[in-house]
C-alpha cells in the first residue's frame, strides 16, 4: 500500500508541475517581461482555463490525499 501511495505521489507531483507550468500568467511577472502577456491576451479560451484550473483542483487534492495517507500509515 505504501509503494503505490509512493509511487501515486511521484506522477501527482510530476503531473502538478507541468499543469501549473501551463496556466497563464495573470500578473505583471517574468512571462509579462518578455512579451508573454501579449501572446498570453491573444490564445486559450476561457473553456481551456476552466478545464485546466479544475484538473489542477482535482491533481492537488489527490496529492493531498497521498501525502495524508502517507503520513498515517508511516506513524503507525
Amino acid at each position: 500500500m505504501e509503494l503505490a501511495l509512493n509511487v501515486l505521489l511521484v506522477l501527482t507531483s510530476l503531473l502538478l508541475i507541468v499543469l501549473i507550468l501551463l496556466h497563464r500568467g495573470k500578473g505583471g511577472g517574468l512571462s509579462s517581461m518578455f512579451g508573454g502577456a501579449v501572446s498570453s491576451q491573444l490564445s486559450g479560451s476561457s473553456v481551456v482555463e476552466k478545464n485546466l484550473n479544475r484538473l489542477t483542483v482535482f491533481a492537488g487534492a489527490v496529492w493531498t490525499v497521498c501525502i495524508v495517507a502517507l503520513g498515517i500509515l508511516i506513524k503507525v
